[in-house]
């Protein structure tokens, strides 16, 4: 039925929010999940009555409320939340049986605000002191990266916070900040001995998400296409397919979409929508959510014109709804 199909197109976004109002509109629409922007009104997290609780009780179905916690330079609302070590700080400071508590403790705090998905760790393992990455990475080793990254997701699923590992297929030798332009990671082969190996440890133990970054890898897919919107890209992730990968049935998310220039660029949002969801990805997310309600129209559409198969839109929305039964929310 159309009905049902935009249904489960809207139920796919993930979409920044500004303050209560906003974000009911935005639910009211459809979509699976709000994102807390750092430029959000607190009252998201705290007021009574204006708050994700209210929200919830608005709405009346699941969705999921996502932040960027990661510690360290990335900790949206700390003055709510609190001020976290760096990842860097905590494999220097920890072992990795501290740092799953300490984010446990943290998940603890997310969970009591009504969060229930933390776009952290990073995987992403620092080569050579790019800034975008620096600190926000546990480690300029791959084996430590994957270790510290595998024990702070722990820590969160321990309170009931889904983790996402973040950027598949990694950013730490990337040619700049995809913030600011497109980047280029050095051949996959050197992707796959360098960059992906954290991946190898950490996916395994936790059932836990994976967003993918906008880099090209040159060798894999056409070497001009972001991460995100790239279909190899998403069969190595769902393959498991280099050195110790598994399989990976787990959600996927895009990194932003509409706050990141590698993106902004060269496709409209409801242009980098189809081209994810059709690459392969379960929940496109963008941090700026004017253009909403034409990248759900833009979804339906694809997927009534036969361009992206009912089945992969199926597959998505199954995937988002497991994970919030999954998680209570």
């Amino acid at each position: 039925m159309p009905e049902e199909q935009r249904a489960k197109a809207a139920s796919l976004m993930v979409v920044g929010v500004d303050n209560y109002d906003d974000a009911l509109w935005k639910l009211q629409q459809g979509v699976g999940g709000i994102f807390i922007t750092s430029w959000a009104n607190p009252e998201l997290l705290t007021t009574p009555g204006r708050n994700i609780v209210a929200l919830r009780e608005a709405v009346g179905r699941p969705f999921s409320v996502s932040i960027d916690y990661e510690g360290g330079r990335v900790q949206r609302h700390e003055h709510v939340i609190g001020s976290w070590l760096s990842p860097r700080q905590m494999a220097t400071q920890m072992t990795p049986q501290e740092v799953e508590r300490y984010a446990t403790d943290l998940g603890n705090v997310l969970r009591w605000h009504g969060v229930t998905v933390d776009f952290a760790p990073v995987l992403d393992v620092d080569a050579h002191g790019l800034e975008v990455v620096g600190d926000r990475s546990f480690s300029t080793d791959p084996v430590q990266a994957g270790e510290y990254g595998a024990a702070f997701a722990r820590g969160l699923a321990a309170a009931r916070i889904t983790p996402v590992f973040k950027h598949f297929p990694g950013h730490g030798q990337a040619s700049g900040d995809t913030h600011h332009q497109l980047a280029v990671t050095p051949p996959l082969e050197q992707v796959l001995a360098h960059d992906l190996p954290p991946y190898a440890t950490a996916l395994p133990q936790v059932d836990g998400a994976v967003m993918v970054g906008h880099m090209v890898v040159p060798g894999l897919g056409d070497g001009r296409t972001p991460s995100s919107l790239d279909p190899a890209v998403y069969r190595l992730l769902r393959s498991g397919d280099y050195p110790g990968g598994r399989p990976f049935d787990g959600l996927t998310y895009t990194d932003d979409l509409t706050g990141m220039r590698a993106i902004t660029d060269s496709h409209t949002l409801p242009q980098a929508v189809v081209a994810a969801v059709r690459a392969g990805v379960d929940q496109p997310l963008f941090s700026s959510g004017g253009a909403l309600v034409a990248a759900i129209d833009a979804l339906d559409e694809a997927v009534t014109r036969g361009e992206i198969p009912t089945e992969r839109l199926d597959e998505a929305a199954y995937r988002v709804q497991l994970q919030l039964l999954r998680t209570g929310a």
